[in-house]
């Protein structure tokens, strides 16, 4: 049994101290209270309740304290392994896995231990994975980009066509998008814990779909077609000459893909395309491309983790995204889908080879 009120006033203070402060070390904190506590009147039993620990747990703390007051309660024990790789053999180590990618933890132990003569459990090569400032995770997927003065150039070409436009001028992006009847799971947040998953649907139909999209008016005119080639040009450029009647001009911006180059879409312009004026981007530059940020916008209202039953319920959703959700939500669409470019230089990316 211990009796209470053995502590001084003194030592009954700086233990309060300790358990009342907001930070620092939990395990010190505890013991002083369980300390405080006995002191208190408090059985040992009483105390145990109390702390959440058992009772023999409680009487070494006690003589802890005993032995060699507070000093004492903030030892446990505990002796950290030492670092298994030297200073620069990890420096080596660091070299090493910048200099390629690897893939797997298991590849990471077999280099060590060959090179290194240490060998490693996979959760122990993980932690100093983890504190030499590596994590699992994807590189970025680069496209095959422009030089950066390449892209420079052509949003200063942007800039001064938006400067120099007559009251009565559009500008469109256009672009081609091919949406999957296939679900996109994708991150949320999910309680710990809960086996969330989503259907898979079944088949790899998809629509073919030519746009262009008016970032002032948030209007995007679209035209399926069983591909997406010459004919769904003219189609698409054809509609845009008809959803402005009284433009000026009709500035539509556009990649470099084969079917816009096409002797048919180049005929039809000869014929039919006064009013219109094609500006190609720069080769490989879908980071240029207002339209590329409607298509991700797109994929999220509709594929990512949502299973539609059927194909034809599919194609309702897409259908409604374009008639519905984009005309009246644009003023929050706009913040997302808008021109202002992003220019990526590669210098900035450990390309791997």
């Amino acid at each position: 049994m211990i009796r209470k009120d053995f502590l001084s006033a003194e030592d009954r203070q700086g233990l309060l101290a300790l358990v009342r402060r907001p930070s620092g070390a939990h395990g010190p904190a505890r013991r002083a209270h369980a300390i405080v506590l006995l002191d208190d009147g408090l059985s040992v039993p009483e105390v145990a309740r109390i702390m959440y620990v058992d009772d023999d747990t409680v009487y070494q703390w006690h003589r802890l304290w005993t032995d060699g007051g507070s000093a004492r309660l903030s030892e446990f024990g505990w002796k950290g392994s030492s670092p298994r790789l030297s200073v620069a053999d990890e420096a080596a180590l660091v070299d090493v896995l910048k200099s390629r990618l690897f893939t797997s933890t298991a590849e990471v132990i077999a280099l060590v231990e060959e090179r290194f003569g240490v060998t490693f459990s996979r959760s122990g090569m993980i932690k100093l994975l983890h504190r030499l400032g590596f994590g699992y995770r994807k590189p970025k997927a680069l496209p095959r980009l422009p030089s950066v003065e390449t892209q420079e150039a052509f949003v200063a070409t942007y800039e001064s066509l938006l400067n120099g436009l007559n009251a009565r001028d559009q500008v469109v992006f256009c672009d081609a998008v091919h949406p999957e009847y296939q679900t996109r799971p994708a991150h949320g947040w999910i309680a710990d814990g809960d086996p969330v998953a989503v259907s898979r649907t079944t088949g790899r139909q998809r629509l073919n779909l030519h746009g262009a999209l008016n970032l002032e008016t948030g209007a995007c005119h679209i035209v399926e077609g069983e591909v997406v080639n010459a004919e769904t040009t003219t189609a698409l450029l054809s509609r845009l000459l008809t959803a402005y009647p009284e433009a000026g001009t009709v500035h539509v911006i556009l990649d470099n893909a084969r079917y816009h180059h096409a002797k048919v879409v180049r005929k039809w312009l000869e014929a039919n395309g006064q009013r219109l004026n094609l500006i190609f981007l720069p080769p490989y530059a879908p980071n240029l491309n207002a339209i590329e940020r409607l298509w991700a916008v797109l994929h999220k209202m509709v594929t990512h983790n949502k299973a539609h039953q059927s194909f034809d319920d599919f194609v309702a959703a897409v259908q409604t995204f374009f008639r519905e959700t984009l005309p009246s939500q644009w003023h929050r669409i706009r913040d997302v889908v808008s021109d202002k470019f992003h220019i990526i230089d590669r210098d900035d990316f450990r390309v791997l080879a």
